[in-house]
Formats: structure tokens, C-alpha cells, sequence
């Protein structure tokens, strides 16, 4: 199909909300048969800017190649957004299937410029003089990563490979994205609808009245618990019947596991198998040193160094706080073996005899809309910000609530998304997104319009939606990543906010869940939903003291985690791999606590990696943490909402994006590099 053919007509134009020119983005307008077209019109328009950089006869310069080159594709990145979103968020079979057809053309695009020999030409030409050039840091930033997206995915490539790497990167395009169907429809399709009261024992209220009201919305009496974690989650953790427990396991873990349409073994094998290809079609050895040489990293081998170096500490630790469960269990109820339906159950019933301390206890002090105000409130102390919730503004589902974000001087700095419920169209999780990212382009300041998803308790006839401690932290880690997106302020649109090295990207959202621990930070928000009531200094306390229960396990589960995305795509060909099953058991050899699952398998619904941006960079999580945790030391030190501390965070961490190496903007904020010792010694890993 030509290009020419690709456009829409001007009454096409028109009819099609998408591609009017709009700031705010016009959701109700928005009509699914829009998508097709709007993509097919918005990828002409990418294609003829580039076209234009290409047959300009001027010599190459910055501005004409490098920073055209990133101002491309406006329209083609608004409709990407509201789609890939909405896909995500509130989707359907209508739209899962557009996706499918999206998907491909995307990656041909994206290789038509990636692999557009008289387009590198130019860059080169550009990349060649820059010693000569007078460049800002964010703009030598821009030019080296310009210069590497070509070099790095096949612009040096003979024709014939060429073609290969347009192949592989269309099937992944489409494979990666069955994955998410896949494990969506299974956890949608799955209910336990009970009706005997024996069958609930030990289920909070809360709990209790949640699945009540799932059970009046699908007609049944009874109770009805799902996949959704507010469903799922407090389940594991309070329901008495072991049997039912297991039940509920072994389903969420036989998600894409199971001999049905949705399975996602194969997928899982094709994907690694992909990435290994295309690793060597590109001259890397494995799909990890491909990705690794853009993080802070740098190499397969350092991550496994990390990893295996912080194993050590964690392990003693991690056998002794299982060891201590395991009679813990025994002593409670002759449990001889602890299996992986008996973990939440078992901590939590062990957290509160050593600490006097169940969520059941918390939640009345975490109202949803209260514990959103408090992480407004931290911004405003630290970074000057100011959240006013507003109701005309447009949205994509009735739950999701909207905010104008302003500074002190009422200048506009973001709009802020806040989408915080579960339901059928939306995937488990909880992440930060974009509809619309920042730039400064012909002096002006293009500000964004950020996102933040999460699948929290609804209200129910009773009572507000109330949060575990957990959630609590879940909501702070999201709205850092959100805040890392709302005070982006630089140039180019492929630097701004979260466009980090992906090790870098989750500092900004760990570092703002130690608010959550501190007296000073719980006393503005947690007060009781019915009395209102601060939050008993005692609860703080437990709070404080019970931070590193279990740190020990949960630090080996993560780099479990990690160390089985490294086997995926570190290790020797993927072609030789014939179970995934059997692939995953070995990579978690010497690393589990627990007796394995034969029905579970965890890579076929590990979504991180098979279906987001974090294959080979799980480890980030671990590796942000020792960023953050002496990150945090700085706030400590100068008292926790310090404005000064907070304006720097700001100043030299999230406003700069991607425009210079983080380990430059890490010193600049810190004054010298991190500190293993102060994840150590916050994790209590320490001698």
C-alpha cells in the first residue's frame, strides 16, 4: 500500500477524533473503527516527515536530521498512546483485534526508518562531526542515541538480513501481544463461587462484602473471588480452608499453563527464540548483551554478579525467616510441608503474633482518596506541586478521575490520569503511562498528560475503598513514576520523563515508598475513614518494625525472578530449549524456598518480560533499590520533606529524563556514586 493511499480524506479527516488536532484527548469521541484508519493516516504523516529529512539537499546538521528526526512523529505517538492504553486498560475483543493488525505495521514502520540507508547516511554524517559541533549535554545525548538506534538495529545490515529482521520483529510485534490476550481472557474466565459459609473462614469483612457484591453483579448468591488482586490476594492471605487456598493457587498459576486455547508455552519459546535471532542477526551474543549495553549495567555478566552477589547476603536469611515459618506453621496446625498456597496465610498470621499487626488493622486508616491526597501532599512539600481534581475533562471510563497539576506560580505542569479499580477489560497490575508527552519546541513547553493504573478495591455498599499497606506503597511507587513523568522539562520528546536506561527508570517511584514508613508523612493522610482519627503512633511503630519481616525471602523471590529472566535470554540458544517448564525449574534451582508446582508454570504469565519492555532487566528492581535506598539517605539527613533536598531530587533527577548518563545525574543529586551498604543495611542484610 502506498503512501498516498494511506491518507485519509479531508472529510475522512474530519469524522475521525483521533486525528483532529487535540490537546486534551477526546475519549468520547473516540469510536473503535477509528483506530485503523487513524493509524494507516497518522504513519503517512510519520513516513512524509521523513521523507522530507531525507531528499533535503541542505548539508546535515543537528537541527535538519538529528532533532527533525525527533520532533517526527507526533500524531503517529498520540494515537499509539490512546490506543496501547486503552488496550491495556479498558480493552475488548474489537480493539485486542485491531491490535493485531497494528501491531505489525508498527514494527514495519518503525524498520522502515530504522533500516532507511539514506536516512543513517545523514545521521552519520551528523554523528561523524560532532567533536566539532557545539552541543548542549542533552543534545550530544540525543545525537549519540540516534546514531546508536540506527547502528544498533540493523541500519549496517545487508539487504537480505534486512528483510530477515523485518520478519522477526512483526512476529514479535503479534506474539507479544497473544501473550497479554492470553493470560487476560484466562484470569477474566476464571471464578470460585462459593456459597457455604464454612468455606470463608478467616475472610475479613471487607473481603466478605467485596466478593458479595462480584456474586449480585453475576447473579449468583453466595460469594464470588476472581484473578483481580483485591480479589485474589486477601484470599491467599485470610481464607482458613487450605484446600480452597490451594484451589485458587493453582489456578492463578496455571494461567496460560493449561491445554486450552490460551496457552502460552509455545509463545514463550518463539519469543526467547526471536530475540535470540535477532541478538545474533545484529552481531551480540545473546538478546541480553543486545539490551544491556544501553544500561547502566552493561553486561549479562555484571547483572548476574548483582544478583548472585546479593544472594549470598539473602540467602542465610531467607532460610532462617522460611525455617522459622515452617514451624510457625507446624506449631499452628501440623502443616508438615509448607507449600506456596501456605506463604500469605502463614506470614500473615505470623506477622501479627510478633507484631500485634494485620492489614485487617491498617485498612481502616488507608481510604483510597485519602492515601491519594497524602501522595499529592508529599509532592506539594517536596516539589512544589499542586493537585485540583476537575470533572470536565474527558476520560475512558467513569472510575478514572482527572487532576490539573500546577506549581506555586499556577503555571501548568501536567494533567494527571488516576484510574484505580479493577474490571473485565483491564489487566492486573499497576503501572504509570502517558497519553501525551513533553517537549520544548519553538519555545514552547508541550506539557504531559500522565497516567496512573492500578487495580485497587472498589467502594462497596458500606464502605470506601480501603488499602493494605501494601497498596498504600504500591499507589506512592506508581505516583513517583508519575511524578518522574509530570516534572519532565527538557528539549527533545525521546529524553523526556521515563525515557531512562531501564535500570535507572525505577528510582524515582522506590525511592518515594519510604515516605510511607514515616510518622512525619502517615500523620497528613492516615486517619480513620469513620472517626477520623490520626493513625495510632503504636501502628506507626509496628509499622517501622515490622518493615523487614521476611526481607530476607522476599529478596530471594525478586532475584529468582531476575535470574529466570537472564536464563531466558543470557544463556546458550533458546533452539535448544524443549519445555518451558523444565527450562524454568532448573533456572530456579537453588533458589526456592518452596517445593515446586507441576501444574504452575510461572514464565508463560510472566508479563514483565514476555510482554513489557523488561526482558533482561528485571534485575532493575534490585538494582534501583541500592539507588534508592542511599538516595533516601540524603532526605534523612536534611529531614524528609526538606524543599531543598526535594528541589534538587527535582532539579537533577526528574526533570532531566534521559538527557545525560543517570550515574552523571545520580552524582549530581547525591554527590557521589551509591552505596551498596545502605540497601543492606535498610533490608537488615547486614552483618
Amino acid at each position: 500500500m502506498s503512501t498516498k493511499e494511506l491518507f485519509l480524506t479531508h472529510n475522512q479527516l474530519n469524522m475521525n477524533s483521533l486525528l483532529n488536532k487535540f490537546d486534551l484527548t477526546p475519549f468520547s469521541k473516540i469510536k473503535n473503527e477509528d483506530f485503523l484508519p487513524g493509524f494507516k493516516h497518522a504513519i503517512a504523516l510519520a513516513k512524509t516527515e521523513i521523507n522530507t529529512i531525507v531528499k533535503n539537499t541542505e548539508t546535515p546538521t543537528f537541527e535538519n536530521t538529528i532533532e527533525a528526526l525527533d520532533y517526527s512523529g507526533e500524531q503517529l505517538d498520540r494515537v499509539s498512546s490512546v490506543f496501547f492504553n486503552l488496550n491495556s486498560a479498558e480493552t475488548n475483543d474489537e480493539i485486542q483485534k485491531i491490535a493485531q493488525e497494528v501491531s505489525p505495521m508498527l514494527s514495519e514502520f518503525s524498520n522502515d526508518v530504522a533500516l532507511n540507508t539514506e536516512l543513517f547516511k545523514k545521521v552519520s554524517v551528523v554523528y561523524n562531526q560532532k567533536g566539532r559541533l557545539t552541543l548542549t549535554a542533552e543534545q550530544q545525548t540525543l545525537l549519540d542515541k540516534k546514531y546508536k538506534g540506527f547502528s544498533r538495529n540493523g541500519a549496517n545490515l545487508p539487504d537480505d538480513k534486512k528483510e530477515t529482521l523485518r520478519a522477526i520483529d512483526k512476529e514479535l510485534a503479534t506474539l507479544k501481544l497473544t501473550f497479554g490476550e492470553n493470560i487476560l481472557a484466562e484470569t477474566n474466565a476464571y471464578e470460585l463461587h462459593l456459597t457455604n459459609s464454612d468455606d470463608v473462614k478467616g475472610l475479613p469483612e471487607g473481603a466478605l462484602e467485596a466478593a458479595v457484591q462480584v456474586a449480585k453483579q453475576k447473579d449468583k448468591k453466595g460469594w464470588v473471588f476472581t484473578m483481580d488482586y483485591p480479589s485474589y490476594i486477601p484470599f491467599m492471605k485470610y481464607a482458613d480452608s487450605r484446600k480452597l487456598r490451594k484451589k485458587m493457587a493453582l489456578a492463578f498459576g496455571a494461567r496460560g499453563f493449561q491445554k486450552n486455547d490460551y496457552n502460552n508455552e509455545e509463545i514463550v519459546l518463539k519469543i526467547a527464540r526471536l530475540r535470540f535471532q535477532r541478538a545474533q542477526l545484529l552481531g551480540y551474543d545473546t538478546h541480553s548483551h543486545f539490551v544491556l549495553e544501553e544500561r547502566m549495567s552493561g553486561s549479562p555478566e555484571k547483572v548476574t554478579s548483582f544478583l548472585n552477589d546479593l544472594l549470598e547476603k539473602a540467602k542465610p536469611v531467607a532460610l532462617k525467616e522460611f525455617a522459622e515459618l515452617e514451624n510457625f506453621a507446624k506449631e499452628l496446625d501440623a502443616i508438615d510441608r509448607l507449600e506456596k498456597w501456605d506463604s500469605a496465610y502463614y506470614s500473615e498470621k505470623l506477622k501479627n503474633k510478633l507484631f500485634n499487626l494485620d492489614d485487617e488493622k491498617l485498612k481502616p486508616y488507608f481510604k483510597l482518596e485519602n492515601v491519594l491526597n497524602g501522595a499529592f501532599t508529599v509532592a506539594n512539600k517536596l516539589f512544589g506541586l499542586n493537585f485540583k481534581q476537575v470533572n470536565t475533562i474527558d476520560t475512558y471510563h467513569e472510575d478514572v478521575k482527572t487532576y490539573e497539576v500546577t506549581d506555586d506560580n499556577n503555571n501548568a505542569i501536567a494533567l494527571f490520569y488516576a484510574d484505580f479499580h479493577p474490571r473485565k477489560g483491564k489487566r492486573n497490575g499497576a503501572w504509570m503511562t502517558s497519553f501525551k508527552g513533553q517537549k520544548i519546541k519553538n519555545g514552547i513547553n508541550d506539557r504531559p498528560h500522565i497516567s496512573n493504573v492500578c487495580n485497587f478495591t472498589k467502594p462497596t455498599d458500606t464502605k470506601p475503598s480501603l488499602l493494605t499497606f501494601n497498596e498504600v506503597t504500591t499507589l506512592f511507587h506508581e505516583f513517583g513514576h508519575g511524578l518522574h513523568g509530570m516534572l519532565a522539562n527538557t528539549t527533545y520528546p525521546s529524553l523526556s520523563g521515563t525515557s531512562v536506561y531501564w535500570d535507572f527508570v525505577e528510582l524515582p517511584s522506590q525511592i518515594l515508598e519510604n515516605w510511607c514508613f514515616e510518622k512525619e508523612c502517615l500523620d497528613l493522610f492516615a486517619t480513620h475513614y469513620e472517626t477520623g482519627e490520626i493513625i495510632p503512633m503504636e501502628y506507626v511503630e509496628k509499622i517501622k518494625a515490622s518493615a523487614n519481616f521476611q526481607e530476607g525471602m522476599a529478596t530471594m523471590r525478586q532475584i529468582s525472578f531476575g535470574l529466570l529472566d537472564m536464563a531466558w535470554h543470557a544463556g546458550e540458544s533458546p533452539e535448544t530449549i524443549a519445555s518451558v517448564k523444565t527450562h524454568e525449574v532448573a533456572a530456579f534451582k537453588n533458589i526456592s524456598l518452596f517445593p515446586d508446582v507441576a501444574e504452575n508454570c510461572m514464565s508463560v504469565a510472566f508479563s514483565h518480560i514476555f510482554q513489557g519492555g523488561y526482558s533482561s532487566g528485571y534485575y532493575s528492581y534490585k538494582w534501583a533499590e541500592v539507588l534508592d535506598a542511599d538516595a533516601f539517605e540524603a532526605f534523612q539527613e536534611n529531614g524528609i520533606f526538606n524543599p531543598e533536598t526535594g528541589k534538587a531530587f527535582a532539579k537533577h533527577i526528574l526533570s532531566k529524563g534521559g538527557t545525560e548518563h543517570p550515574m552523571t545525574l545520580y552524582k549530581r543529586f547525591r554527590g557521589a556514586e551509591p552505596k551498596p551498604e545502605a540497601l543492606l543495611k535498610r533490608a537488615g542484610l547486614l552483618n
